[in-house]
């Protein structure tokens, strides 16, 4: 059996990978795969809204608007925002920070200079860290082949449960477990998953800088009841909004990320 998995699986992530290649540079969503769970959004609590959305937009960004949500758009995900005092930044939280893919990782290194953004060095020299307003870390990390300057890459958990993390994550999400250089991980279209052991809990994301990860999912209503005939609670029931073609849901992992579930997330002309 695991001879045969570990023939499959290289097939599966050129599988994953060839779907994160086809997202354009306009910021359209990956293609749902067979669970219809794809990257969705990034939504923040911020102390000053101007700030992050000049942050965000100089990162490459584009607003946009679905109904009355506001987005900012970027190749794989929509960045959110909401106005609060946040109880933290990202480094502490289960969530220690997010990548994103960037053609010259020089160009941003001098942008990130240039802007006074504070940065931090990796030991990896295709990688740096940009930290943005309110303590939100980003890794940046160099891909000369992808077709435009950045797009989303990864949401980087810090667990002292990595593997029983990929299983749930694979189980609830379908997303497809793996490795990501060193690291336990999972992917989904448009996003990779990966997973630090550390040695004990950290805080959970509601209330931080970066409040929750969102997915969009096909068929929203059914997967919302898939889940809690399988014994899942949901935070909020599948919610349609009003005045609006997008509808919601949210849950909590069982180590503390908040989790918005979408369906129609996509402004119409974005699509």
């Amino acid at each position: 059996m695991l001879r045969a998995m570990n023939i499959r699986l290289p097939l599966i992530m050129l599988c994953v990978a060839a779907t994160a290649a086809i997202l354009r540079a306009d910021g359209q969503l990956a293609p749902p795969g067979a669970a219809g769970v794809v990257m969705g959004h990034l939504h923040l609590t911020v102390r000053d809204l101007d700030a992050q959305r000049a942050f965000w937009s100089a990162l490459g960004g584009t607003p946009v608007q679905n109904g009355t949500l506001q987005l900012i758009q970027f190749p794989g995900t929509f960045v959110m925002l909401r106005r609060a005092e946040p109880t933290g930044g990202t480094v502490g939280s289960v969530v220690n920070h997010v990548g994103f893919l960037v053609k010259s990782l020089k160009e941003w290194q001098d942008k990130a200079q240039a802007s006074g953004w504070k940065t931090e060095a990796s030991t990896n020299p295709r990688q740096f860290y940009i930290i943005g307003p309110d303590d939100v870390r980003i890794e940046m990390t160099e891909d000369a082949s992808i077709a435009m300057p950045i797009r989303m890459h990864h949401i980087h958990f810090f667990t002292p449960a990595a593997l029983e993390m990929q299983a749930w994550y694979a189980k609830t999400f379908g997303a497809v477990p793996g490795k990501r250089g060193q690291f336990d991980a999972a992917d989904l279209p448009g996003v990779n998953l990966t997973f630090t052991k550390v040695d004990s809990a950290l805080a959970g994301t509601k209330g931080r800088s970066l409040d929750h990860i969102g997915f969009e999912v096909k068929n929203l209503e059914e997967f919302c009841k898939k889940l809690e005939a399988g014994g899942m609670k949901l935070d909020r029931p599948f919610t349609r909004l009003p005045n609006s073609t997008t509808a919601i849901a949210f849950l909590t992992d069982p180590w503390g990320t908040y989790i918005e579930l979408t369906e129609g997330l996509t402004p119409p002309r974005a699509k």
